[in-house]
């Protein structure tokens, strides 16, 4: 039997193709020997098997899973390491886990986690790590007693131990259930993961960077991260020429951005510069996506001075993104949502006039993408309402680019063109900004024009907008509302919502907004 076993073992070393239930069955009987060398030439050769997917489901439909756990109780080194890492091949197997978790084996696995053996630590680690991938799993672990076995492996000294324990770490805490059982049971958990971003290797601070990631989802790990010292060891990392670095601490940076009381910290701590520049780090769109979040929640988060913003050079930056024709929609839509933030800011949105934003958005007025169309608009909105401050900004673009402000509003406020409601009350909005704005030039422009007036009024007669409500009802509820907060305030109030109530509320607003053009434009001729 030793020797049929060290065949097995040799011959699957060599050659791991897809085996036949046939091959298999001496192998499995032969995992159940009395004789533990047999056992273990047995367990290595299905550990060979296993790297193979065909393999792997097989060995645990034909109950190959039960002999193995008896081996891992084994007090034979040897036999543990050889059944664990076959358990750790097999539970890379979607369908493999479950039946792994039903088998008991996650008590053991647990407690060879705790081997004084580094073999047997690292196979049972990582199968405790192939278990987490998906949330189920990741509760029957946490019932296991896993957790504290892994925050406990983050203080040894191996760095494949490090590996396992943080990335599997990593995925227990996606879950709100992981991460509260992390904050009450797990104080030092914050700690030691600061302490693996200096990590000689980078798989270990990417690792640890990406749970400190997801710990940041909730508001006490945001505070406790920034803390204890969290922002000095991002910031050489933001630095860094390995992008899958830089991306992990701008993700983790953007989760900390989200708490007001983090902003004087993130501010005084050297990073808002690194963050601007990285805006145009064209090697990773993820990069450019989380630094753009980053920096909107810190403008977003309270009402202090964002001029340091400004001076970093991040309207600059942002054009420079915007005006690259190779930049992707993705990032686009990212820049352009920020945008929609910065522009409410008083101290913010005069820098983004002066740095000719207006003719960077008009064109995307008319872009594809929804949402980009969305924010354009809103932004120009809230630039209109400023309209008697900047008015002759507002008639340099009135005809270009691309056909100008008036092309964009000639274009929305037209009753047939099947346009959705909030994009068209966005465009009404603007016009009763700029005749608002008391600059003959611009109530010229406006008035004068052969149809934005008169569709305007065509839109303050209920009836005229009967059969598009019908019609854009479908259309407005998937978009949702989205509108400047200048706008917001003055027609919709702090709440929306997608019923067919709220519909019939923005059409009945958007009426009302047109008439009040039409009463101004009435004034202004008499």
């Amino acid at each position: 039997m030793l020797s049929a076993a060290t065949a097995f073992s040799e011959i699957s070393e060599i050659d791991t193709r897809p085996v036949s239930r046939e091959a298999l069955e001496p192998i499995l009987y032969l995992l159940q020997s009395p004789h533990i060398d047999v056992q273990h030439g047995a367990s290595a050769a299905l550990g060979n098997l296993a790297v193979n997917m065909e393999n792997k489901l097989l060995i645990v439909r034909m109950g190959g899973l039960e002999p193995l756990i008896r081996q891992m109780l084994s007090p034979n080194v040897d036999a543990q390491i050889n059944s664990v890492g076959c358990i750790t091949n097999l539970a890379t197997a979607e369908e493999n886990k479950m039946r792994i978790a039903k088998s008991g084996a996650l008590l053991p696995l647990t407690r060879l986690a705790r081997s004084r053996d580094v073999r047997v630590q690292r196979n049972a680690a990582g199968a405790l790590l192939n278990m987490t991938h998906s949330a189920e799993h990741r509760q029957q672990l946490i019932s296991a007693g896993s957790v504290p076995v892994l925050v406990e492996l983050l203080s040894t000294d191996d760095q494949e131990l490090q590996y396992y324990a943080t990335t599997a770490l990593s995925n227990i805490a996606v879950d709100e259930s992981g991460r509260q059982l992390l904050w009450e049971t797990q104080p030092t958990l914050v700690d030691a993961l600061i302490r693996f971003v200096d990590a000689s290797t980078i798989k270990v601070q990417c690792q640890a960077i990406l749970t400190l990631r997801n710990l940041a989802s909730d508001e006490q790990y945001q505070i406790q991260i920034v803390e204890h010292g969290g922002l000095d060891a991002l910031l050489p990392l933001l630095q860094s020429a390995y992008d899958p670095l830089v991306i992990s601490a701008a993700a983790c940076l953007r989760n900390l951005s989200i708490h007001p009381d983090n902003e004087e910290h993130i501010l005084s701590s050297g990073i808002l510069p690194c963050l601007v520049s990285l805006t145009t780090h064209t090697g990773s769109e993820e990069v450019q996506c989380h630094v753009i979040s980053a920096l909107r929640n810190l403008v977003a988060n309270n009402d202090a001075d964002k001029t340091p913003f400004a001076k970093a050079g991040l309207f600059e930056h942002i054009r420079e993104v915007i005006s690259d024709p190779q930049t992707s929609d993705v990032v686009m839509g990212e820049m352009v949502a920020a945008l929609s933030v910065f522009v409410l800011d008083d101290t913010l949105w005069p820098y983004m006039v002066d740095g000719g934003y207006l003719e960077l958005l008009i064109p995307l007025t008319h872009s594809e993408s929804v949402d980009l169309q969305c924010n354009a608009c809103a932004i120009i909105s809230s630039l209109a309402s400023k309209a008697s401050e900047i008015s002759d900004r507002l008639v340099q673009v009135w005809d270009k680019p691309d056909g100008g402000l008036q092309s964009y509003l000639a274009a929305f406020v037209k009753v047939d063109e099947g346009m959705d409601p909030t994009l068209r009350s966005l465009a009404i909005w603007t016009v009763l900004m700029l005749l608002e704005s008391g600059s003959p030039e611009l109530v010229n422009l406006v008035t004068w024009h052969p149809s934005i007036v008169k569709n305007i009024e065509k839109i303050a007669e209920m009836g005229a907008l009967d059969e598009e409500r019908a019609r854009h009802s479908a259309y407005a509820s998937a978009a949702g509302p989205r509108v400047s907060r200048a706008f917001e305030g003055e027609m919709y109030g702090d709440e929306a919502d997608n019923s067919d109530e709220a519909d019939d509320d923005i059409y009945n607003r958007m009426e009302s907004l047109a008439q009040d053009v039409v009463a101004l434009v009435h004034s202004l001729e008499q």
